[in-house]
């Protein structure tokens, strides 16, 4: 199908050395991509036609990579992320100031149909109870001055990862109405734990006992990488043209079990 090939497509991926990044390379190389530009600390093993090296909680890394990509980008996949087990700050600045800054200096020069794909987590499924704090951060422009409200906001912050991806999501719908009127689309895939090498890192800050219920309680096994990126290849395709400003769960049925009181929450008792 003609709508789901990435073929003369020129894309951006964030985040492509391993886990869900490195499997995107494999998915839209099958579906055709000729033109993929990866940036990251780590330069991925897959096949990609440029590497550039940058460090997207740094303002100065950021903008010389986005400066070097120039115009005319087709899909932007903001896919980088980390865990809490780096400090809280650091987990802002990558999952959410560094995601916003690359989004806002290649969006004006973006192609119409095209589409900007953020990875967001079930982890921010709680955004509604924060709505008005975390549009007050969106709203901030300076680099310096996100940095300063973190600070000042560490008591809602805390480790930094959940609250960082309720941003994400937030950011997702609130980008996606402005966009669409140059005609790019914005939309985010929420996975549950997926077997990557961040697994390990959630696991001890949200403790095994919390991954294996959620597992168990989804679809009954971990997800892997490749099942996130045909989601996210999905939603950057033409299949998805009038998909827009849309949190794609991607958690084998967690959420809605949560949502309809099918969970067993005897199991994070003791």
């Amino acid at each position: 199908m003609r709508d789901i090939s990435y073929a003369g497509k020129r894309v951006v991926l964030t985040g492509g050395f391993s886990g869900i990044g490195a499997a995107l390379i494999e998915v839209l190389r099958e579906l055709g991509a000729d033109d993929i530009t990866v940036l990251d600390l780590k330069e991925p093993t897959a096949r990609i036609e440029r590497f550039i090296t940058t460090d997207m909680g740094n303002p100065v890394s950021i903008d010389a990579a986005a400066s070097t990509i120039g115009d005319g980008v087709d899909v932007l996949f903001n896919n980088a992320g980390i865990a809490a087990t780096r400090p809280a700050e650091q987990v802002m600045r990558v999952n959410i100031l560094g995601l916003k800054r690359l989004t806002e200096r290649l969006l004006p020069g973006m192609k119409a149909g095209g589409a900007i794909v953020n990875t967001a987590s079930t982890a921010g499924n709680q955004w509604p109870g924060n709505l008005e704090v975390i549009r007050k951060l969106l709203a901030i422009q300076g680099w310096d001055e996100g940095v300063a409200w973190i600070h000042d906001q560490m008591p809602v912050i805390a480790d930094g990862y959940f609250f960082s991806k309720q941003c994400v999501q937030v950011y997702t719908m609130m980008l996606s109405r402005p966009a669409i009127r140059q005609g790019v689309r914005v939309n985010s895939i929420c996975p549950s734990p997926v077997d990557t090498p961040l697994l390990p890192d959630f696991r001890a800050t949200m403790t095994d006992k919390i991954i294996d219920w959620a597992i168990a309680e989804g679809a009954g096994r971990v997800a892997t990488p490749r099942d996130q990126a045909k989601a996210l290849a999905f939603l950057g395709s033409d299949l998805a043209s009038y998909v827009n400003g849309v949190n794609l769960l991607v958690d084998g049925g967690f959420t809605a079990a949560m949502t309809t009181g099918q969970v067993d929450m005897s199991a994070l008792a003791g």
